[in-house]
């Protein structure tokens, strides 16, 4: 969505002035101007990024490789709204969208012109080593297993068996996501959340008590039957490797990489694959962004080329479909390379919309 035409003024100054404090955080570190893009952010967007500046550093000699950091979804946004300038990241990477709360904090620290580009989606996979535990799950089953206290009740279950004697009576053991990441917040809102919401009286509590209702919805259990395994995913892809007993919670890119190691686990009984994600045929299927500040655009040398860099790598028969993202609709395609060619500007109004 574009500012309106009274904005353009101060939008113009808004660019001069954070030219000037880059330039002056530039000489103040000693170091001379920051020559080279800085993005942080989400782990399972990293290995995309990452991608993205080895091929852009290859056609755009000219430009320094971007640096890409693996943060955590939640600490890259943190450390994006932070400011302008050069000592803060001109992009995050974030597996789920920015909150309101986020993007106010970005606004009342002057980050107040930022460009969301939807670079492609992703499936939160459940999976278990090669010939490991097979489980058919749901969120119902999910959020039974691994709330902290289901639908308010205390947690009792210890095995999958106690949630559904369909399932094996096998512990329930959960390598995930750490609070910090986009997984864990895309893991709360499409599958626990979802569970959550089978039973009629949490739909009441959402209506009475939200705040109570978000603690018994989506808050996991510490009693050892989910393990917070960090922001590295490939940790846990070794963690269930090691156990044939144990599930592990990840993107839908590192089950493709890794499937001559572990197995996806079906949800309602639609296996985690690029077709049922594309489709969003699978429940855990979600849009993967990455976020950037305008007022850099003039400071920082190849930002608006390492943003169309995006652009050429997200089609399905693109370079990051080869290393496991699932493209996006063709329309949705040519609506985020519109933002990118026309620099337009996310409002409030925007995260509101969807």
């Amino acid at each position: 969505m574009k500012r309106p035409i009274s904005a353009l003024a101060r939008t113009g100054a808004t660019l001069a002035l954070s030219a000037l404090a880059l330039a002056a955080c530039d000489s103040a570190g000693g170091g001379g101007a920051r020559n080279s893009v800085h993005a942080v952010g989400s782990s399972t967007v990293y290995p995309f990024a990452k991608l993205v500046a080895e091929n852009f550093a290859r056609s755009n000699t000219d430009f320094r490789s971007p640096l890409i950091e693996s943060t955590g979804t939640g600490n890259g946004i943190q450390l994006f709204c932070k400011g302008l300038g050069a000592n803060t990241p001109d992009m995050v990477n974030a597996s789920r969208r920015m909150k309101d709360s986020e993007f106010d904090r970005c606004v009342s620290n002057k980050v107040d012109e930022i460009i969301e580009l939807q670079v492609g989606l992703d499936g939160i996979a459940f999976a278990s080593s090669k010939g490991g535990i097979m489980l058919n799950l749901s969120p119902k089953t999910v959020y039974e297993a691994l709330a902290a206290n289901p639908y308010g009740k205390e947690q009792t279950a210890k095995t999958w068996a106690d949630v559904d004697p369909a399932l094996p009576a096998e512990p329930i053991l959960v390598y995930g996501p750490p609070s910090t990441s986009g997984t864990r917040d895309a893991l709360k809102e499409l599958v626990l959340e979802a569970g959550c919401k089978t039973n009629p009286d949490m739909a009441a509590l959402k209506e009475s008590d939200e705040n109570k209702y978000k603690q018994v919805c989506t808050e996991v259990r510490d009693d050892g039957g989910y393990v917070d395994q960090g922001e590295q995913d490939n940790l846990i892809v070794q963690k269930i490797e090691s156990n044939p007993k144990a599930v592990g919670i990840f993107g839908f890119s590192y089950l493709e990489e890794n499937a001559d190691k572990v197995q996806g686990l079906p949800m309602n009984g639609v296996q985690p694959t690029y077709d049922n994600i594309a489709s969003f045929a699978y429940p855990g299927a979600r849009p993967l962004y990455v976020y950037v500040k305008k007022a850099h655009m003039r400071a920082i040398p190849g930002l608006g080329a390492f943003m169309e860099e995006w652009v050429k790598s997200w089609d399905k028969d693109g370079p990051l479909a080869r290393i496991g993202m699932v493209a996006m609709p063709p329309e949705a395609m040519e609506a985020n390379a519109a933002k990118v060619r026309d620099q337009l500007i996310l409002t409030r109004e925007d995260l509101a919309a969807e």
